[in-house]
């Protein structure tokens, strides 16, 4: 979408159009009676959050790619909202969650490795064309790349690029794939999290350790709560954005000297000033939820932390358009394919070890998605678990270039 063709380019305008629908969101799904409390019942107010502003790019009134609110929000206040929700962050208790969380964040990540190179078989059984492709534009190089990025972010997917040799126009096609299909898949994400209890009831899922987590935020909370006062709201900020500020600090002088004197680290995402910026922010939450900064809980520090995170959800959604469902719909259909294996894995193996469908929605998006997604669709089950989907996307940016390369190695043997 070209920006002469869209009604509004103004980024202070597009971010208070992002600003009233969130408003407009929350005043409307806590309203007790009437039609919006009937609609909310079973559509969930994070999705609208994420739904609304997609019509915004679909329809031409803002361009989603073409503004800079997602750059500030993902630069500034992803990083701001890491640190609020980190802070209170009870260490033992997360490690407490025990190894279902990792099996299930280890499963979507297996589901990605081997979903791509049976989505190419299984597609290119009608559609043979797709295979022994020669040169940069070969279908399996696109998808490589497209790995990288379901299974870390961005950061890998360019990685992947580069080390698989993807030319332009089949990586743009993969952006837009990855754009459309986990994006969907989001949005079917945030539905699952508005009815995780009745889920996990069907299932026989055991949420006890979840419950626990939970009911020990809730009654530190409730032990150490006050009426915030300015100088606490203050206190947020300056924790938030002094970490934040910090983090950039520390990685505009790491980025051009691991490029500088380590190039070929580049594929590890240590070239990526996002990668040090979100690696930075999450140890400075973790080494403040060892000191009293701990009880600014107590006055809000998630709630705060948790209004900037639905704003990275609306700038998030900016960026959804739902015409491209239409577009290159061979290629679509590959992503869906890949995506339907990753998701059936997870679920198959939930089953099986009776885990929560929280497990499932945080071991994917902590592969497809990372730390911009993760916690807030770990956050849509429960604010107090936001750091689960934090330390997770960590995981995922360490595992990603491996595990990326892996899958493009699969591709290869089938593509070429």
């Amino acid at each position: 979408m070209q920006e002469s063709s869209v009604l509004i380019t103004n980024n202070a305008v597009v971010l208070g159009l992002l600003a009233i629908i969130l408003g407009f969101v929350f005043y409307t799904s806590n309203l007790k009676t009437g039609f919006w409390a009937k609609f909310y019942r079973y559509v969930p107010a994070l999705l609208m959050c994420y739904f609304l502003p997609s019509l915004l790019n679909t329809f031409g009134i803002v361009d989603g790619s073409g503004n800079d609110v997602y750059t500030v929000a993902k630069y500034f206040l992803l990083p701001a909202c890491l640190v609020l929700l980190t802070l209170s962050i009870d260490l033992k208790s997360i490690m407490g969650l025990g190894k279902r969380a990792i099996i299930m964040f280890l499963t979507g990540t297996v589901g990605v490795v081997l979903g791509g190179p049976i989505a190419l078989l299984i597609t290119a059984t009608f559609m043979p064309e797709l295979l022994g492709v020669a040169g940069p534009e070969a279908v399996w190089r696109g998808m490589a790349a497209l790995a990288g990025s379901w299974i870390g972010g961005g950061a890998n997917m360019v990685a992947m690029k580069e080390i698989y040799g993807a030319g332009g126009e089949i990586f743009t096609i993969m952006v837009t794939v990855d754009i459309v299909v986990a994006n969907l898949w989001m949005a079917g994400l945030l539905f699952l999290a508005a009815r995780h209890k009745d889920i996990d009831a069907r299932t026989g899922a055991d949420t006890a350790s979840i419950e626990r987590l939970i009911d020990k935020v809730q009654a530190f909370e409730a032990e150490h709560a006050r009426r915030p006062e300015l100088k606490d709201l203050m206190l947020l900020i300056a924790f938030a954005f002094g970490a934040t500020g910090l983090a950039h600090f520390a990685a505009d002088l790491l980025v051009p000297y691991f490029a500088s004197n380590f190039p070929e680290l580049k594929k590890f995402s240590l070239h990526s000033k996002l990668f040090w910026i979100i690696v930075l922010v999450t140890t400075i939450g973790l080494a403040l939820s060892f000191t009293k900064a701990r009880n600014f809980e107590a006055v809000g520090a998630s709630k705060v932390g948790s209004s900037f995170l639905y704003i990275l959800v609306a700038t998030i959604g900016l960026h959804m358009d739902i015409t491209k469902i239409v577009e290159a719909p061979k290629y679509v259909v590959i992503g869906l394919i890949w995506m339907a294996v990753h998701v059936g894995l997870l679920f198959l193996v939930a089953k099986l070890i009776k885990a929560p469908v929280f497990y499932v929605a945080v071991g994917s998006k902590a592969n497809i998605g990372g730390a911009a997604s993760a916690p807030v669709v770990a956050s849509a089950f429960h604010p107090a678990l936001a750091p689960v989907g934090v330390l997770l996307a960590v995981l995922g940016y360490a595992l990603g270039t491996y595990a990326a390369w892996l899958c493009g190695q699969l591709l290869r043997v089938i593509g070429s």
